[in-house]
């Protein structure tokens, strides 16, 4: 059980802190990954990235996700084909979802980051951070449009997650390091005395404050 977002952020720092990790950026998935990912980036002297992701739910069925948009140079997007085998939809039918969720995705970065340049993760270690997973499906999209960063490696850096979606996300990374494997698992919040919402301005105002930190240093 972690107190908070930060508790699990150190907790995650202490066991990285152990591993050999060669020039290292963090990437923070927002907004609840952004408060475990800040103690893991100050411990390990390294820039604090975002990964933005937009889901794209299927029609009247938002919570399923048919696909997502991933930031990127490009912009990626990730498709679920099983999902929309089953809706009877093509990629064709999510261009205008897609359109808006690139907007969006623009819209966020430039509210948290307030036009700083992106770290690329090229030639680097890539520390992927989030809170927790549950059914991976952000996770999975994110890691997916990361890897066309050409990272020298990808690790994916959680608190708690269940054994199977972490044995799929395996796949897709170099190393996965998950503190608790609970089973059975229930939910990301249950492994926490607080999880409340992270909110845009909180992102903001950490991102800013590890900016400064850096800038100081």
């Amino acid at each position: 059980m972690f107190k908070d977002r930060d508790h699990a952020g150190c907790q995650l720092a202490e066991r990285l802190l152990a591993e050999t990790l060669t020039d290292p950026v963090v990437f923070a998935l927002p907004r609840g990954g952004v408060p475990v990912a800040l103690p893991v980036a100050r411990a390990l002297g390294a820039p604090l990235e975002l990964l933005l992701v937009r889901k794209l739910g299927m029609p009247g069925q938002s919570e399923l996700a048919a696909g997502a948009v991933v930031e990127g140079e490009p912009l990626d997007v990730v498709f679920n084909d099983g999902v929309l085998r089953m809706g009877g939809l093509t990629k064709a039918d999510f261009e205008p979802a897609i359109a808006e969720k690139k907007k969006e995705i623009a819209d966020r970065r430039v509210k948290y980051l307030k036009g700083r340049s992106r770290t690329s993760a090229k030639g680097r270690t890539a520390v992927v951070v989030d809170d927790g997973v549950a059914t991976g499906a952000t996770a999975r999209a994110a890691l997916k449009g990361l890897a066309l960063q050409s990272p020298a490696k990808i690790v994916l850096a959680l608190p708690v997650g269940p054994e199977d979606v972490l044995r799929d996300l395996e796949r897709l990374v170099d190393q996965v390091i998950c503190l608790e494997i609970p089973e059975p698992f229930y939910a990301v919040g249950a492994h926490y005395r607080e999880f409340r919402q992270v909110s845009d301005d909180e992102v903001v105002t950490l991102m800013d404050a590890y900016e400064n930190e850096r800038k100081n240093k």
